[in-house]
């Protein structure tokens, strides 16, 4: 099966931006949209959601730290309780929204610092799905490749999409570079195209130490903040149809 091309959206008010990834639906299978905790409201997660059903694009969640002005990149430091919580609250809202469009939610994938954090912290990963499973057991969870958030949700028996990242650089040990880094995002079009072709291809990436390291997943993200997300999505959607 081709992998899933996912992409984050509804994180801005902007009216050129919500128009941009408006076009972006045309070249991936699925959105995370964020839920109002580290950008979007309500107006932005209903009209996104009526945007994706409306051209058959599958629709998560995507919460967050409540950071809106660090836009949910700044680590913090919250209990696994208030973890679960979060996630309920806001997977919850946006499952409201989508029920009323008559849709149907299919994952969860979380965002930014608590993406990054929960990957391989046991307590934090285990919120996490445990929130998620006891939301509906049947939600997809879209998390880093490799990681233990992978094993958990998998020993739980969620469904795990394996996520890997067509616009960020890795460590050896298949951690992301983190942003705090120069070197975290691939910054041209022609070194994504190398770098998304090795994974569908190969099922590999290049580290920043120049090792090639193997990666196993089942979707690829698009982040639709950044400045290339329609080249990017494009060059990948007419890449992914080639390899087939």
């Amino acid at each position: 099966m081709p992998i899933d091309i996912n992409c984050d959206m509804g994180e801005s008010m902007d009216a050129f931006t919500l128009e941009k990834n408006e076009e972006i639906l045309d070249y991936v299978t699925s959105i995370n949209i964020a839920c109002g905790y580290h950008a979007g409201n309500h107006t932005i997660m209903h009209k996104t959601v009526r945007n994706a059903i409306r051209k058959n694009v599958l629709i998560g969640a995507h919460p967050g730290y409540p950071d809106l002005q660090g836009f949910g990149r700044r680590d913090m430091d919250f209990s696994a309780d208030e973890i679960y919580n979060m996630i309920v609250y806001q997977v919850g809202a946006l499952q409201a929204f989508v029920s009323v469009e008559k849709g149907i939610l299919h994952h969860v994938k979380p965002h930014g610092a608590l993406y990054n954090q929960s990957a391989n912290n046991i307590e934090k990963a285990t919120a996490i799905v445990n929130a998620v499973y006891d939301i509906n057991p049947t939600y997809v969870l879209y998390c880093l490749a490799g990681s233990e958030m992978v094993k958990i949700a998998k020993k739980k028996g969620l469904p795990v999409y394996e996520e890997v990242f067509s616009d960020r650089n890795y460590n050896e040990d298949g951690t992301l570079v983190s942003r705090d880094d120069a070197n975290a995002l691939i910054q041209t079009e022609e070194e994504m195209f190398v770098h998304v072709k090795s994974i569908l291809t190969s099922n590999e990436v290049m580290s920043v130490q120049q090792k090639r390291i193997k990666i196993s997943a089942q979707t690829l993200c698009i982040h639709g903040d950044g400045p290339h997300a329609l080249a990017y999505a494009k060059k990948i959607y007419e890449l992914r149809k080639q390899i087939g």
